[in-house]
Parts: C-alpha cells; structure tokens; sequence
C-alpha cells in the first residue's frame, strides 16, 4: 500500500460514490481482461502479493488516469515481462513470435468455478506466540517502505486497540518481492475516526484494520 492506489482516506480523495446499479463489467473487453489476468495467476509464475505490488508501483499519473481493469492488464504486462513469458515485441505486434516458455500450472475452463470458490489459503502454522492480545493498545509503525506493504498510509504512526489475533498468515512484504511466506500474526486493530483524522472526524467512526505483527509496536 504505497504508491497512488493508497490514497483512502486522504484529504481530497474520497468518499467513493459507488454507481447506482453498476454492472460487473462495462465493456466486454475487461471481461477478458479479468479472464486473462486469473488464467495468468493460476499459473503459479508470481504470488498474489506480487499482482498487487506490480499494480500499486504503477506511475502516479498513469494509475490515476487508467480504469480499474486497464489497471490490472498493465500490471499483467509488466509481470509478464519480467518473467520474459511476452517480449516487447509480441506486445508492439500483438501476437506470438518465440515459443511460449512451459508453465507450472495452465487452468482448464471447467476447473475455474471450483478454484474460484476454494480461494488460496494464506493461513500458516504460528511459529511463535502472539506477541499481541485483545484489548491492547497498540502504535502502527511510521514506515514508508519504496516496497510492497499492506499498512494504509493513513494509518501510520496512529494509535488503536488490538480486537483480535487471528493467527499467522503469509507476510506480503517479503512474498511480494520472492523473500518467502515470513508467516506472522495478524490482527485487527480497530482504530478512532478522530485518532485518523482528527478532532473534526466524525466522533463515532472506527476502522478496522487487519495489520500483520510487524506492522505493530505496543502503545
């Protein structure tokens, strides 16, 4: 969460207005697109924390001025690249030019509804106890990482309360960038609109936040 996607809850940047009656798609184009990039995942060639940071490290300016599901090919192309499975070339000619490289995994049409409804298990045994418990306080750390984290901007350096520890899960920081799973604990902090934003914050707003261990020092 850094990067132009990570701009919830700043000043000038919300609150969303969600379109009355929106479709799933808008166009029949980003219904391949959603296609292509799922196909490409269950390939195993990069983790899902890998997509979402090839998706954040977007330019600002082309993130901002690009859809959601153009934001998802440009991703896609850029992951692609890197694992050298299209060239610049294909990409200028819009076809295939060398080979395709062999995959671990290619999903069959008829296997998509069952893996879609199983999902990917990002759960892991604790190695360690909570460091953790519910109802403590606790400070998230003000770190602005040039990599891949799942701390929000907003949320940095402010203090909330611990409601739950839910066990360890893989570490998106380091599986996003091929330094393995890391597994830590992960938490929800529930966090005070006004301790966010402010005295002007509406009084009754809490965020919860699931935030892994490491993201947390005590209060």
């Amino acid at each position: 969460m850094n990067g132009a996607q990570d701009l919830g809850g700043m000043m000038g940047f919300g609150p969303i207005a969600p379109e009355k009656d929106e479709p799933f798609f808008h166009a029949a184009w980003e219904k391949r697109a959603m296609a292509v990039t799922l196909a490409m995942g269950a390939t195993g060639s990069w983790p899902l924390d890998a997509g979402r940071y090839a998706r954040e490290s977007l330019p600002p300016a082309d993130y901002l001025s690009s859809s959601y599901y153009e934001i998802w090919i440009k991703a896609l192309i850029k992951l692609m690249l890197a694992k050298a499975l299209v060239s610049e070339a294909e990409l200028a000619e819009g076809r295939a030019i060398e080979p395709g490289k062999p995959l671990k995994r290619v999903i069959r049409a008829a296997e998509v509804p069952a893996a879609l409804a199983a999902g990917t298990r990002c759960d892991r045994p604790a190695s360690r106890p909570a460091r953790f418990a519910a109802g403590e306080e606790v400070r998230a750390r003000n770190e602005h990482k040039i990599t891949h984290t799942r701390l929000p901007r907003y949320a940095r350096g402010h203090l909330g309360t611990v409601v739950e520890a839910h066990g360890a899960f893989v570490l998106p920081d380091s599986n996003a960038h091929g330094e393995g799973e890391n597994p830590e604990w992960l938490y929800t902090v529930r966090f005070a609109g006004t301790e966010l934003w402010g005295p002007q914050a509406d009084p009754t707003l809490t965020v919860m936040l699931d935030l892994w261990e490491s993201y947390l020092d005590p209060a």
